[in-house]
């Protein structure tokens, strides 16, 4: 079984956004899904980082696949299913260089509205979660 890691390029600063991550952090970790908080303040060395990962990385975009959560639901099922670690990377504040972009094996959408990374980070969780609760088949998500 493959596993998620969601990357942040640091903490958030925010509080209440910080709670909000760390909930649905303690929801998914059973599942497979864990987050990782960068220690550099240098969006470059961010990057990097990310660069070097191995398995997948897939980066949040706004000119990403848009997904529904029905569709987020499948591509979760099918990362945990690969056997392969799958790094989900969000932004830091000024985005992510062409470079990386391009060297990424797949962007992925959360919306078509600007957000910023640490709003972008707490719904990607919430939709992480949403996501795994859908394949479990619970009565969270409804349509």
């Amino acid at each position: 079984m493959g596993r998620v890691i969601v990357h942040l390029d640091s903490k958030p600063k925010d509080r209440d956004i910080n709670a909000i991550l760390s909930g649905y952090q303690n929801r998914v970790r059973s599942r497979g899904i864990s987050v990782q908080f960068s220690e550099t303040t240098d969006s470059s060395n961010y990057e990097s980082a990310l660069s070097h990962l191995s398995g997948r990385l897939v980066l949040l975009d706004q000119e990403g696949t848009k997904m529904s959560s029905e569709e987020m639901a499948t591509w979760l099922k099918t990362a945990i299913l690969e056997g392969e670690t799958t790094n989900l990377a969000v932004g830091p504040h000024d985005g992510f260089s062409k470079e990386l972009k391009q060297s990424a094996d797949q962007t992925i959408s959360l919306s078509q509205l600007t957000l910023t990374h640490e709003m972008a980070a707490a719904l990607l969780m919430e939709q992480l979660y949403r996501a795994s609760e859908i394949n479990r088949g619970s009565t969270y998500h409804r349509n």
